[in-house]
């Protein structure tokens, strides 16, 4: 489990770098904007997305769906080297991720804090979900699903799920070849639209339309 004392990369609207601030200070009601990252890990044959569902202790949306893991870069890092650093820390295993795109959020958690973030948005394959080994304390149960199934749970529980990890998949219908281009056949499932609205909807019980955006590449 990460350190409290840990420090996280601040940036202005650009992703350019500004200082550094201790992370639970990030998280506050009034957080400042960071440099984050969350990482989609799907299997090779059957396509699923694996989700991680976040440990109980953890200060922001506890017990709730997230990507396979997200965590924060660190001063040396890219948004590859960070994920691929974190992914055996959080899940026991490694593999190599592509970069896809990265999107600003501003969302709170009840009164307790908030996710201010540019986050960087990354993929990965592994043979199947019984690779992951998750770690006590950062995520408690992990599990692949369709994109059919997550569309299915989200129409009635929007609130059990992440919001980042929502506006992540929500751009992997991107119409910008830029972006798409690194997301290879495995994505394909997950990018052919028929979810942006469900996703959509999703999003807007956690935030407002414009508390979030994509990062121009």
């Amino acid at each position: 489990m990460e350190a409290s004392e840990e420090y996280v990369i601040l940036v202005d609207e650009n992703d350019n770098p500004i200082g550094t601030e201790e992370k639970v200070r990030c998280h506050l009601p009034d957080g400042l904007l960071h440099r984050a990252f969350t990482a989609l890990l799907f299997e090779e044959d059957t396509r699923r997305l694996i989700l991680g569902r976040r440990a109980p202790s953890k200060m922001l949306w506890p017990g709730c769906w997230d990507g396979t893991f997200a965590s924060h870069p660190r001063e040396s890092e890219t948004y590859v080297s960070s994920c691929e650093r974190r992914m055996p820390e959080e899940l026991g295993t490694t593999t190599s991720f592509d970069y896809i795109f990265k999107f600003e959020y501003h969302v709170p958690y009840k009164e307790i804090g908030s996710e201010n973030e540019i986050c960087g948005t990354l993929a990965g394959t592994v043979p199947d979900v019984t690779a992951l080994s998750p770690t006590r304390g950062e995520i408690d149960f992990v599990e692949a699903v369709t994109a059919g199934e997550l569309a299915d749970d989200l129409v009635d529980n929007p609130m059990s799920y992440c919001p980042w990890l929502l506006v992540a998949l929500y751009m992997l219908d991107l119409p910008d070849p830029a972006a798409q281009r690194h997301c290879g056949p495995v994505l394909d499932a997950w990018g052919d639209g028929s979810m942006r609205g469900v996703l959509l909807e999703a999003i807007e019980q956690h935030m407002p339309r414009s508390a979030w955006r994509l990062i121009p590449q």
